[in-house]
């Protein structure tokens, strides 16, 4: 079974999270047969954290999770934070596929999405 964690920073503010559990549901509507299991987890400020996102997913039944980190650059939390949460992980759980995907800053469609925002 293959889960989608999505892992945004968390906010102080609860609409904030709310709103990446919100966009969680759409990608859950639109991910099809590409994943069994699309949750989201937090870096901070908001649960759950991202080690407990992950074992959520694999207590659901994953044995393939993908961390996709929703950032626009590659800072600390990118480069060091969210790779030090998915290590205790894979350490914890050897035989389960952790891996993390490129962040959403990074990708090659993102100036595409950004000159169809600003119309």
């Amino acid at each position: 079974m293959k889960a989608l964690l999505i892992v945004a920073h968390g906010s102080r503010r609860a609409a904030s999270n709310d709103e990446i559990r919100e966009l969680t549901q759409r990608v859950t509507a639109q991910a099809g047969d590409s994943y069994n299991l699309v949750d989201c987890a937090f870096l901070e400020l908001a649960e759950p954290s991202i080690p407990d996102g992950i074992q959520c997913c694999i207590d659901r039944g994953a044995d393939e999770v993908i961390v996709l980190p929703y950032f626009l650059s590659a800072g600390r939390h990118v480069a060091e934070d969210i790779p030090n949460d998915v290590k205790i992980k894979q350490d914890e759980h050897p035989g389960i596929r952790i891996r993390i995907a490129p962040y959403v800053g990074g990708l090659d469609g993102i100036a595409g999405l950004m000159l169809q925002a600003a119309g």
